[in-house]
């Protein structure tokens, strides 16, 4: 199945990350940072399926090699913040030839990217995991004609009422910022992620696969799904390895819970697709008379609309007939019964009913399962924060001379240490009391909420295969009358 994967991120000198760094290890080459000196080896590391780089037409042609442009791109920025690179991470629809994935790699950089001034560096990975997926690294400023690198913004003087530039205290004038391009607005991501699902969805049509991918999240497509939770780089390791861990039994739960969302959903508007088309009228396309009724043939006096009436004298007509199948016909008569649904709108209703109660539930586990990640989260960072708070405690005491062997000692501790205390304060908000029991009960509590919710799930699962069996009934026996009069006509010539 093809899926839809985007992410676009800055490779910045202020995060300790390097464009050279960056682009070393995605193309697995070996590359020299002139920027600091360090050399970035990643000749070693495997999954490189293809890298190739596309410049636009006034770029030098010595960008074409990867070490000259990246460490172009660092010596330009002089900031010790600068943003150096930008990084589009996109999944690959696995259904294409390698050819194709390159060929659509390829394109939609072209027509995104290249064609509006960047440089494009492009590396291909496929570990054989099922997750094929491409980096592109992109170049932050315009180049000038003259194929040297142009500003990332310029400084336009602020007029008042009159015209006349603003003075300020100390002599200058007022300015405000400019970008020289585009590349930043808020709007060119959405743009971008939207390119590449249109892009996607082309080359899987014209491979004649039916398959189709969709840049909106589950909620703006108005799918209600049950959003998985993040692993962590730890944790995803391990399960690459085989290694079963809580995190990823938690997401392999929430993924079967919506494969079954999913299905209910897709029987529900098969039903509701079934319901319509005995409820509109095919020549004009409108609805049919109000009583939306169904007229199947019988020779007794019952009421030719009640559904359960047409059903009970089906059965007693064919209860010595041991070629039909009953069972099924009993059981929609009881359905029928039970919900006291005698019509065909009365039917409708009930599934319409059915389908507003499991878009509620659905979203009653979708909101449950946030509090549940919320406060698994809290949890997790609070004992963090208790486990290495002795160990922080010890590296603020020690003298100055010292810190940075005891820094380097314990490094993981400490930045453990901080990045807990850094969401505490976050999330806790006025609150300093760390109630990990009192938070590991509310988990316990919303995990029995949840598969009370999810129960009804599978009883809403059930009543549409109670509805799907009444719906075959009723098809089977419209067959049957359409066939009739021709049976009619054959009892004149015996």
């Amino acid at each position: 199945m093809a899926i839809y994967h985007l992410s676009i991120k800055i490779i910045s000198r202020g995060k300790g990350k390097s464009a050279v760094a960056a682009s070393a290890y995605r193309s697995g080459e070996k590359i020299k940072n002139e920027y600091d000196g360090i050399v970035h080896d990643f000749t070693r590391k495997g999954g490189i399926a293809h890298t190739e780089i596309i410049l636009p037409q006034n770029a030098p042609q010595e960008f074409a090699n990867r070490s000259v442009l990246w460490n172009s791109v660092e010596k330009i920025e002089k900031s010790k913040n600068s943003q150096l690179a930008r990084e589009i991470e996109i999944a690959l629809p696995k259904e294409l030839s390698r050819e194709k994935q390159i060929e659509l790699v390829r394109e939609y950089v072209k027509e995104n990217f290249v064609k509006v001034g960047m440089c494009a560096d492009i590396a291909l990975h496929d570990k054989n995991d099922g997750n094929t997926h491409a980096h592109i690294l992109l170049t932050m400023r315009p180049l000038n004609e003259n194929k040297t690198w142009g500003a990332k913004s310029k400084k336009e003087y602020i007029l008042d009422e009159n015209g006349e530039k603003i003075k300020l205290k100390k002599g200058n004038y007022k300015t405000k910022k400019i970008n020289t391009v585009d590349w930043n607005d808020q709007d060119k991501a959405e743009e971008w992620r939207k390119a590449w699902a249109d892009i996607t969805n082309k080359y899987l049509e014209e491979n004649s696969i039916q398959e189709k991918v969709d840049h909106r999240s589950y909620q703006r497509q108005g799918i209600e799904q049950i959003p998985t939770i993040h692993l962590g780089v730890s944790v995803t390791q391990m399960e690459k390895k085989g290694i079963a861990t809580d995190r990823g039994n938690i997401n392999r739960e929430i993924k079967h819970q919506n494969m079954i969302l999913r299905e209910i959903s897709r029987r529900i508007k098969a039903l509701m697709r079934w319901i319509r088309s005995l409820t509109t009228d095919k020549n004009n396309d409108t609805p049919k008379d109000k009583q939306y009724d169904i007229a199947i043939h019988s020779d007794t006096q019952s009421k030719q609309n009640d559904l359960t009436d047409i059903l009970s004298h089906f059965i007693k007509e064919n209860a010595d007939n041991h070629n039909t199948d009953l069972e099924k016909y009993i059981e929609s008569y009881q359905y029928l019964k039970e919900k006291n649904i005698t019509s065909i709108l009365e039917l409708k209703e009930s599934i319409s009913a059915l389908r507003d109660k499991n878009y509620n539930t659905t979203r009653a586990i979708k909101d449950t399962e946030k509090k549940i990640n919320d406060r698994v989260q809290l949890i997790d960072q609070a004992e963090k924060y208790l486990k290495h708070k002795d160990t922080y405690k010890t590296y603020t005491k020690t003298k100055k001379s010292k810190q940075d062997t005891f820094y380097n000692e314990h490094t993981a501790e400490i930045i453990l240490f901080e990045s807990a205390k850094k969401y505490l304060k976050e999330h806790l908000g006025e609150s300093k009391t760390l109630a990990i029991s009192k938070w590991k009960l509310e988990v316990a509590n919303m995990k029995k909420e949840k598969n009370s919710l999810y129960n009804q799930i599978l009883e809403i699962r059930e009543e549409v295969k109670q509805a799907e069996k009444v719906k075959t009934c009723i098809e089977q026996l419209q067959e049957q009358e359409k066939q009739l009069p021709q049976l009619k006509r054959n009892e004149l010539y015996l």
